[in-house]
């Protein structure tokens, strides 16, 4: 069964996900009954990483929120926030919050097609090149990944942790094969096995390895060492970015 996403909206629980012996991992179709019982529960500790963690980190990047505001007001009319419905733990549909980077309007087809082309042939997960969607600079905000602050609030609500597997889009969830829902099984993160270890040069079959990976080895010790690899995993990222 490969369809394991089928909420159509932010408040929709039918999510139809499902189990096999090999993996021990129980997704069922109302996830909000059952979830107790047949979910991992998220780790006291993660909460508190996360509640300490997102406060602190919107504080401190205060006036990168007020600059960013105000630079996308320049270029751009229109709103300085993106919102987007994404799967989150266990599959339920949540709403992501980012900077806008791209023009009013812009054609989402261009990126599903290509998501959908890397899933199906696990090539390697890469931008759209020339995106003629991004506005001027909005290329700086998303390879420095200040367009992601935004989602410090959604872990305030406890959508998103501060380390996790990358949410990912709904159409791009239904490509999925069995194996990869585990990777459903913990909170979405900003940051996580993935995004420090090579990201954009990496398949999506690696990808879902490596979120694997942190699920099953889910600590307090691999959570601090992945924020700490973070900064600089940003800063590879944007100075190769640069070079290209």
């Amino acid at each position: 069964m490969n369809n394991v996403y089928k909420g159509n909206g932010q408040n929709d629980s039918s999510v139809l996900l499902t189990c096999d012996n090999i993996s021990g991992y129980v997704f069922v179709e109302n996830p909000q009954s059952l979830e107790h019982f047949l979910v991992s529960q998220i780790p006291l500790w993660k909460c508190l990483i996360d509640l300490i963690g997102a406060s602190f980190l919107i504080i401190l990047f205060l006036p990168v929120f007020v600059v960013t505001y105000l630079l996308i007001k320049i270029v751009s009319p229109g709103p300085v926030f993106f919102k987007q419905v994404r799967t989150g733990y266990i599959g339920k549909p949540f709403i992501i919050w980012k900077f806008r980077t791209m023009y009013i309007n812009a054609d989402s087809s261009l990126h599903a097609n290509q998501i959908c082309e890397e899933f199906e042939n696990d090539l390697v997960l890469t931008k759209v090149k020339n995106d003629p969607r991004i506005f001027p600079f909005g290329n700086l905000l998303r390879n420095s990944c200040i367009d992601e602050l935004p989602q410090l609030f959604n872990v305030l609500k406890g959508e998103m942790s501060l380390v996790g597997p990358r949410p990912e889009l709904p159409y791009a969830v239904e490509k999925f094969k069995l194996w990869h829902c585990v990777r459903l099984n913990v909170l979405p993160g900003l940051t996580g096995l993935w995004q420090i270890n090579g990201k954009n040069s990496t398949t999506f079959t690696e990808m879902i390895r490596y979120d694997i990976e942190y699920v099953r080895h889910l600590s307090f010790k691999l959570d601090i060492k992945i924020l700490l690899l973070t900064i600089p995993a940003i800063i590879s990222h944007a100075w190769l970015s640069r070079k290209k």
